[in-house]
Parts: C-alpha cells; sequence; structure tokens
C-alpha cells in the first residue's frame, strides 16, 4: 500500500497515527505530495482524488481511498480487529457521531480560517481558495469562531468521559487531536479555562501513536514557504505578549 501525503500536516498525522495503533506503518510506503507548489490541486494528483485533499491511501489493485475516516475505516478492519471504529453496533455509532461533530465543529472550520484568514500555505494556492473575494477573510473568521464554539463544545464532552467517543480512545480522539494541530498553525489555541480539553490533550499526546508516529516534523526545504505563515503568528503573539 501506499499513502500519499506531506509530513506535518494534520490530516496524513491522522492516518498516520491510526497505522502506529494498528501496527502497520511498515507496511506502507509514503509518497510526498508538494502542496506547498499546489501539487494536489493538478490534474495528475486529482485523477487519485478530485476533491485536492491529502492523504490518498492508494492499494495494491490500484484503488484509491480519500478522506481519512474512509481510510481509518479500511484499515482498522483489515484484520478483523478494529479498535478505533467501533465493534458493535452502538459503538460504531456513537464513535461516528462524534467523529462527525470533530469534522463538523472542529476541523473543517479550522481549514476554513488557516486557507482564508491566514496566508496559509503560500501563493501557488491562492487561486484556489478565493483570492479575489471581497469577503474572503469574513468568512474565514467566521469559521474560526464557530472553530472556537466546538473547543469549547469538545471541552464539556471531556469533562464527563475520559475520551470524546466514551470510555475508549477511538478515531473521534484523532481526529479532534490533529484538529487542534491545525489551530495552533492557524493561531487558534486552546483556551486556557478548556482544563478538561487541554488535559485530554496532553494525554493523548502521549500515546505511543501520537508520540512517536512517523511525519512528524516540517523539512527545511519547505520552512521559506511558511515564512509569511510564521510572521502572521508572531503578529498575533506580540500583543498578546504585551498585554500580558
Amino acid at each position: 500500500m501506499k499513502v500519499h501525503d506531506i509530513t506535518g500536516f494534520p490530516n496524513p498525522a491522522r492516518i498516520r497515527i491510526a497505522l502506529a495503533e494498528k501496527g502497520m506503518e511498515s507496511q506502507v510506503e509514503f509518497v510526498r505530495v508538494n502542496l506547498y507548489g499546489a501539487e494536489h490541486q493538478q490534474g495528475a494528483f486529482r485523477e487519485k482524488n478530485p476533491t485536492s485533499t491529502v492523504p490518498v491511501l492508494e492499494l495494491d489493485d490500484g484503488t484509491f481511498i480519500s478522506e481519512c475516516i474512509a481510510i481509518t475505516e479500511y484499515l482498522d478492519n483489515l484484520d478483523g480487529n478494529p479498535i478505533l471504529t467501533g465493534r458493535t453496533a452502538r459503538e460504531k455509532a456513537v464513535i461516528h457521531m462524534m467523529q462527525k461533530r470533530a469534522d463538523d465543529q472542529l476541523i473543517n472550520g479550522i481549514g476554513v480560517f488557516f486557507h482564508h484568514s491566514t496566508p496559509g500555505l503560500g501563493k501557488a494556492n491562492e487561486a484556489f481558495k478565493s483570492a479575489d473575494w471581497a469577503f474572503r477573510k469574513q468568512w474565514g473568521d467566521k469559521h474560526g469562531e464557530r472553530a472556537m464554539a466546538g473547543m469549547r463544545y469538545f471541552d464539556g464532552v471531556l469533562r464527563t468521559q475520559p475520551y470524546v467517543a466514551g470510555e475508549q480512545f477511538s478515531v473521534a480522539d484523532i481526529t479532534v487531536w490533529a484538529a487542534l494541530m491545525h489551530g495552533d498553525y492557524a493561531g487558534l489555541a486552546v483556551p486556557a479555562d478548556h482544563t478538561a480539553l487541554l488535559e485530554w490533550r496532553a494525554r493523548v499526546g502521549a500515546r505511543p501513536s501520537v508520540k512517536n508516529r512517523s511525519g512528524q516534523d516540517l523539512i527545511a526545504e519547505d520552512l521559506p514557504y511558511l515564512e509569511p505563515l510564521i510572521a502572521y503568528l508572531n503578529g498575533k503573539a506580540e500583543p498578546a505578549a504585551a498585554a500580558g
């Protein structure tokens, strides 16, 4: 199998965590997709995934599977022992409910904010992110507000149970954890009073599948593309530091 992705990014991290949980990382070849150069928006990649997102799982028979939840379902059920997506009908229903809420209330909104209200991935991607739309930033900011409300919701959930979907770690936890990672990149930090969410984040971050997963770091050649984003994030941090 092959996974088409890029290191250091939230959605690829979701699949690498799932692979680590299943002990399957060594069975996969990782193929780099140059998001900074908008490779994912070009014809060759769009033949693999018309929605232009990473990661994409390529099976040995030539089948391409996109969408993190679909990839995780496939990987989790290969050995007949699903540990991330539920075993019983009830487990599956609750996990997928919370997974959908994590997508809708966190990771999707953070993604829109990142691409519309920040410098995002740089110039090569602007043409694909409504660069000339007069209300571009307002659209992004609205989604940022939605994501912050999502953090508040999940903080409430985690005040009553150890994991996002109940008593056991699941794909829903992976999605929320990756969403908060994306929030860091976008300057949407978890508020300090969301203590349950912060404690959960630290606990999940200490899991071997998260802490020791492959593909965590950005590579040096990519850093120049991120200079506008880094400047944006530093600019947000300076007023907060001055106020403190």
